[in-house]
């Protein structure tokens, strides 16, 4: 994976990734120096960025950063072993899956916050409600975004393997399931953010010691604004990381994507 990440990143121009960053912190200075919003409430981002660095070479950071990874992780792995199959089957009938539609549709429209009451009746107040609910958000994802890219396969490449001689089986794992990939992992990329999202908001609110979640909300109580807005920092890290993870690998592995 770093091969393919140095690889996507060494033909592209490193000041172009850098610009973002730096407009971000030129903004915050400009807000900062200036007073535009309160200095008790919005700390110096230098500030901010050598007290996260500090956090981060003495290992403070990184043990929360560790534990909310491997809720993310946990999540993100239900959802994709059980979505993927599940969408698949559902895609490939049309009448099955319009059957199932309005639950899929409700639930995912259904903010997975107003969940967390439900989840935690259901398992208490451990790391399985936590990974239990961000698996029941992405899931949802997963399972849509498959479904739809089976429904919409390629009815021209499809009619093609038919006139062939393929079986079904031939055209589902040489036609369908190649043509089902791009929505795949559009899916399966939405459904980490989704994760994501989902287990630092548990983190904050159902009982949480340790993750980032449960750092950002601690800090903010103990009214430590750099170590706060530097734990967001290192949220959206991750986040960033995640995403960009794998949008490396489906740009090597469906590299035909659209031809």
């Amino acid at each position: 994976m770093s091969s393919l990440i140095s690889a996507w990143f060494g033909r592209q121009n490193w000041f172009v990734y850098a610009t973002g960053p730096l407009i971000l912190l030129f903004v915050w200075w400009i807000a900062y120096f200036f007073t535009l919003v309160d200095k008790s409430l919005l700390p110096s981002p230098f500030a901010t960025l050598f007290d996260t660095g500090v956090n981060i070479a003495t290992g403070d950071v990184m043990n929360d950063f560790w534990f909310t990874f491997v809720r993310v992780f946990y999540s993100f792995a239900i959802a994709a072993i059980i979505g993927v199959p599940l969408g698949i089957v559902l895609g490939a009938s049309d009448r099955v899956y319009r059957s199932v539609e309005f639950i899929i549709d409700f639930f995912r429209s259904t903010p997975a916050t107003a969940m967390f009451p439900l989840f935690l009746l259901l398992f208490g107040l451990g790391d399985f409600s936590k990974i239990a609910v961000a698996a029941f958000a992405a899931l949802l994802v997963v399972v849509f975004n498959v479904a739809y890219g089976v429904m919409n396969a390629r009815q021209t490449r499809i009619l093609a393997a038919k006139s062939m001689g393929a079986s079904r089986m031939q055209i589902f794992v040489d036609v369908i399931f190649f043509e089902t990939l791009p929505q795949t992992f559009i899916g399966l990329r939405t459904a980490v953010s989704m994760a994501l999202v989902v287990i630092i908001v548990a983190e904050m609110f159902i009982g949480a010691t340790d993750g980032l979640g449960h750092r950002i909300i601690d800090a903010q109580i103990s009214y430590n604004l750099t170590d706060m807005y530097g734990s967001i920092l290192v949220t959206g890290a991750m986040g960033y990381g995640l995403n960009v993870c794998f949008l490396v690998l489906e740009k090597y592995v469906i590299h035909w994507s659209g031809k």
